[in-house]
């Protein structure tokens, strides 16, 4: 992996992660993580840092990487330069490399005055002689170093598409190190690949064109005792956004922290991810990640584009909201609700026990952790920081004919002087109140009584939560949506 710039994976990533870790898992394999940081102008802490932060969240865990250590230490390629300077002398020395002094220009201008529509690099110093070598260096030029690509066809068996094939004319000699001597991509995963046996790699479609380049590589560091050859390549598809683009880092779906800071289960997360291109059965959509274990075959993913959608990906998580037991749903919730403030940290026992009272009246309606905030936020608001929904007062409260408070005036009547404050109770006297009394529909009754006493249309049950609450806050809350 290469940490983002922005400091912000991409959903992009997760799914590549997660039909990595799936493959290595299903076949018994070793799922090693290998952090892409040569280009150092581009890489930042904070963009390492999310790394880990996503893919310790989302419980994918590595057997070999830079936290876990292992044979094949280190795994950040800035600390491998060693490795890439001994494989790039080995190359010089096997002649499957040369110094090439051009410029672009010069490139540029060779092509132009011979018509030729060939792009890339047209192999003018892959056979200097050493005068002009000299002569180049008198200049004071620098020289890149290019790999000899053999001539012939390249191909390949790609586990997601098949047998791909390209001929040499269309992949020229290309770069392996700059000037100064610092490696490139087109080199050091190669290199890595051969020193940590790599056997089988999974990335994304972009690529791809990387491949045909690559293999003869592999079979050029065998030669100078780096490897055994290729590993194995599986390309998967893009995934698209809306108007059937790829989806780009700008786009909101594509920010993979931005789902757990916005309540998302991470195996809702990763199950909607492992759909973007692969299937358990063509019936069913939910599943853990166990079974996707068990199921997955790299070579049942599709080559197509897949499609975010973020509708079935909040619908797939809602679905996984739902198998969690209560208490797992409040452990969960509680980080939010801390973060919100509707609970200290840490939480005050009187909090705890009323968290413990209110959970069930949510447990089965949010579909997201942080809903839990607004669901249960009026129940550990004082009075001075209670605050209600505008849009909603103005619908329900606010209205010209001046019915939603006379609604509430009314509940407050009917519920004042109640023997016993109790779910049972409430009910009983608001449904006589306004339904039997005034002739209301439950849905215009309590709607405007909802909002005075939750500050929302949308709330745990009403009757229960104003039990909660107790007489006087509720009838508190009623008296303020009044004056």
């Amino acid at each position: 992996m290469a940490p983002s710039p922005t400091g912000s994976p991409h959903v992009g990533l997760v799914r590549t992660c997660l039909y990595n870790w799936a493959f290595a898992r299903h076949h018994g394999g070793t799922f090693v993580l290998r952090i892409e940081d040569t280009d150092t102008a581009r890489n930042t802490q904070e963009s390492y840092d999310a790394l880990f932060d996503l893919f310790g969240w989302l419980g994918l865990h590595w057997d070999e990487g830079p936290d876990v250590g292992g044979p094949h230490a280190p795994y950040r390629q800035s600390e491998r330069g060693e490795l890439y300077a001994d494989a790039l002398a080995r190359l010089a020395a096997a002649g499957h490399t040369y110094r090439c002094f051009c410029t672009t220009e010069e490139v540029d201008a060779r092509r132009k005055a011979s018509g030729s529509k060939v792009q890339g690099y047209d192999r003018f110093c892959r056979d200097l002689s050493a005068e002009q070598v000299a002569a180049f260096e008198a200049e004071g030029r620098g020289a890149v170093v290019r790999f000899k690509m053999p001539d012939g066809d390249i191909a390949f068996d790609d586990l997601v598409r098949g047998t791909i094939s390209f001929h040499s004319d269309n992949v020229t000699d290309y770069a392996l190190a700059r000037a100064n001597g610092e490696p490139l991509y087109t080199l050091v995963n190669p290199v890595d690949d051969a020193l940590m046996e790599i056997t089988h790699v999974l990335r994304g479609e972009d690529l791809l064109s990387s491949t045909p380049r690559q293999i003869p590589l592999y079979a050029a560091l065998a030669d100078v005792g780096i490897g055994t050859g290729a590993p194995e390549f599986g390309h998967l598809p893009y995934v698209m956004g809306q108007g059937n683009k790829k989806l780009s880092k700008r786009d909101p779906e594509a920010n993979a922290l931005a789902y757990r800071d916005q309540g998302y289960l991470p195996e809702g997360l990763l199950n909607y991810m492992a759909l973007l291109g692969w299937a358990i059965a063509a019936d069913r959509d939910v599943f853990t990640l166990d079974e996707m274990v068990e199921a997955f075959e790299i070579g049942d993913v599709n080559g197509n584009p897949a499609r975010f959608d973020l509708k079935k990906c909040d619908a797939i998580n809602t679905a996984h909201m739902r198998r969690l037991a209560l208490d797992d749903i409040t452990h969960r919730a509680l980080p939010f609700l801390k973060d919100a403030g509707v609970v200290g940290d840490p939480v005050t026992d009187a909090d705890a026990q009323l968290l413990e009272q209110a959970m069930p009246l949510v447990g089965e309606r949010i579909n997201k952790l942080t809903e839990a905030v607004d669901m249960l936020g009026f129940l550990f608001a004082d009075e001075e920081s209670f605050t209600r929904d505008e849009a909603d007062v103005a619908k329900l409260l606010d209205g010209d004919d001046g019915a939603g408070r006379d609604i509430v005036r009314a509940s407050r009547d009917a519920v004042a002087d109640l023997p016993v404050w109790s779910t049972e109770t409430i009910q009983a006297a608001l449904q006589a109140a306004l339904v039997e009394e005034r002739g209301l529909k439950p849905r215009v009754a309590f709607g405007p009584v909802r909002v005075a006493v939750t500050g929302r249309r949308i709330s745990p049950p009403l009757f229960e939560s104003m039990e909660l609450l107790g007489r006087e806050r509720s009838l508190a809350r009623l008296d303020s949506a009044l004056a």
